[in-house]
């Protein structure tokens, strides 16, 4: 086989570089090679400032985009070897695909904490989420370690179980917010249930083979019914384990509950499984006649055109590593969001090397955003929102309104640097200018949150 171009991966960032590759290259051949015959594409894509962006994720059939973009083929195979001396991939399923661009965006897979143990899950995939529920349903005491955004998700989602949660931080959701706005989550954690059902289209995959899938959009548990096995478990079901590690899982079928976790201050929890959501790490399990470089992480570096350091490939998403110098109020994060621009501008930096035109970098990467829901509040996250890269020396305004809004706003020598939006703030358009601006807001710091001021009218 032969195209133009040739994208690994059915995740959001291969789906979003062989899409915008249609769009740019509508006389070109595009083959998509995708594990699952499940794909993700972005829908409802909503901008909701200059760069910040909100978008949906549904699981598609792959046969789906070679109906909607004609010069896509879309193959249901893995990668195994790359032959870049004469720009050939080899598949599992014995196939040649010689390519004149490569671009891979294979992402990422869970760090479990335990490898090879039935009671240990990771949530990355369709496969995998159904497999905890399947346990879910039937248990009555969970585990979970991580204190990321599915981790947080899934806290707050559970019901009818016993929940420990495990975290080496010292507060909830630290891969996000600060302590302050996590003491303004934390209250959320008792809840009634909200559920409804859900209309999501769903698929099978053909055949008897089981392939991985591409990894979950940011919406994937909105519509699921995440309950176990206690009726009339609602309140202090959550037992969060600050500055804590586990640092043994032994199993035992025996016992009431099979599994018992031991923690790094010494202290046992007996549970029925656990959930480790504790991270990724790149796909990288290919070979390659001439070495990729990568990253301490394992991911592959790319330069600020999404090249790596092999010629004609190209690499997006989870699996590859920013190495090129970063705009001020912007860094890397392996995020939904940052995997759809990553695979979307290596698309348009294959398109321009095949058409031998100029291509600059997009504006998306001079700041960051994203945008999520955490304990069913909306999140917007702006710029240096923690404070990165900004030492020690920088101040912080925040207001907060009890069970409404949570506002933090950092800045540095009286100029916006980052910000965090919880709770419908309508103050992400102002936050924004005023980051890329740099305007010195010195004289106006006092009213700057202040509840009777029209700030953002001024500012927008």
């Amino acid at each position: 086989m032969e195209a133009t171009f040739v994208v690994v991966g059915g995740g959001i960032a291969g789906v979003t570089c062989a899409e915008t590759l249609a769009f740019y290259e509508p006389d070109e051949s595009i083959i998509l090679l995708s594990q699952s015959s499940l794909i993700k594409s972005v829908t409802n894509l909503l901008a909701i400032t200059q760069t910040l962006t909100r978008f949906d994720i549904e699981e598609k059939h792959m046969n789906t985009l070679s109906d909607k973009h004609p010069n896509v083929t879309v193959i249901q195979d893995s990668l195994i070897e790359i032959l870049d001396e004469c720009n050939v991939v080899k598949t599992m399923g014995n196939k040649r695909i010689k390519y004149k661009y490569l671009c891979l965006c294979l992402g990422a897979r869970p760090k479990l904490i335990a490898d090879n143990n039935p009671y240990v899950i990771g949530i990355r995939d369709t496969d995998s989420v159904e497999q905890f529920l399947a346990k879910l349903g039937k248990s009555k005491r969970v585990v979970i370690v991580g204190n990321g955004g599915i981790a947080s998700e899934l806290v707050y989602k559970m019901e009818k179980i016993h929940v420990d949660w495990v975290i080496k931080d010292d507060h909830i959701s630290a891969t996000f917010i600060d302590p302050g706005a996590a003491e303004f989550l934390r209250t959320r954690l008792q809840k009634t249930s909200d559920f409804g059902p859900s209309k999501r289209m769903r698929y099978e995959c053909d055949g008897n083979v089981k392939r991985a899938g591409a990894a979950l959009g940011p919406d994937w548990y909105k519509h699921l019914e995440i309950q176990g096995g206690i009726e009339d478990c609602f309140s202090e079901q959550v037992h969060i384990h600050y500055q804590t590690e586990i640092v043994e899982v032994s199993v035992n079928e025996a016992n009431e509950f099979a599994v018992e976790v031991t923690l790094n201050n010494g202290g046992k929890i007996q549970c029925d499984f656990i959930v480790s959501a504790t991270g990724v790490e790149p796909m990288s399990d290919f070979k390659i006649t001439t070495a990729l470089e990568l990253s301490e992480d394992k991911g592959i570096k790319v330069d600020e055109f999404m090249q790596s350091s092999v010629k004609n490939i190209y690499v997006a998403g989870d699996l590859c590593t920013a190495d090129w110098e970063h705009a001020k109020q912007w860094f890397p994060m392996k995020l939904w969001t940052q995997a759809r621009q990553m695979g979307c501008y290596a698309a348009k930096s294959m398109s321009s090397a095949n058409k031998d035109e100029v291509v600059l970098q997009d504006f998306c990467f001079e700041l960051f955003t994203h945008t999520t829901k955490l304990f069913g509040y909306k999140v917007v996250l702006l710029g240096l929102y923690n404070g990165q890269k900004l030492g020690k020396n920088y101040e912080i305004i925040f207001r907060m309104t009890k069970g409404v809004e949570y506002i933090k706003l950092v800045l540095l020598d009286g100029r916006l640097h980052g910000a965090v939006l919880i709770g419908e703030t309508d103050l992400e358009e102002m936050c924004e200018n005023l980051i890329l601006n740099q305007i010195d807001l010195s004289s106006f710091k006092e009213d700057l949150l202040n509840p009777d001021v029209d700030i953002e009218d001024y500012f927008d």
